[in-house]
């Protein structure tokens, strides 16, 4: 049986912190504004999290694959940058921002378990036909129940004025 840690965001000394996974997909802007949106009204914070799936840097040589991960590190920071100054400029708010490399649901554990003021993953759903984007297919149904922190999910065709009347 696996042992989930209590959250301590209610705690004295803490607050509750809002997770959105970064990417490159365009709905990404869609769970940044609602989750600085809604850290800002309930006076929470927010972690951007930046995860680096570099499978086929083990399999190269040492110099390339340390040329890899400085690339793939780099382009994820400057993306975590612009979404930090999103979420100053919609809400004020400064948002802490992680790089971490790993499988997604691997490194999403370790974050949530290290930093236990986290206590709501915010994904947004995918705008194509082919579902709702792979984050959110593999954290939903089952997967879910054994989540240790509630997950918001935030339909990506919604407008900033539909998310601040959610916010």
């Amino acid at each position: 049986m696996r042992m989930i840690l209590k959250r301590q965001s209610h705690e004295p000394g803490h607050r509750r912190k809002f997770l959105v996974v970064v990417d490159e997909t365009p709905e990404c802007d869609r769970a940044v504004y609602y989750a600085a949106r809604r850290a800002a009204r309930t006076h929470g914070g927010l972690v951007l999290l930046a995860v680096l799936e570099l499978e086929d840097a083990h399999q190269q040589w040492l110099g390339v694959a340390d040329l890899m991960r400085a690339e793939a590190t780099e382009t994820a920071q400057v993306r975590l940058d612009d979404y930090a100054a999103r979420a100053r400029q919609v809400a004020g708010i400064t948002a802490e921002t992680v790089v971490r490399e790993g499988q997604r649901a691997t490194v999403l554990q370790a974050l949530i378990a290290e930093d236990r003021d986290i206590a709501i993953l915010v994904l947004a759903a995918g705008l194509h036909r082919e579902g709702p984007g792979p984050l959110v297919t593999a954290l939903g149904g089952a997967a879910s129940a054994a989540f240790p922190i509630p997950i918001t999910i935030v339909p990506g065709a919604l407008s900033d004025d539909e998310l601040d009347g959610l916010a």
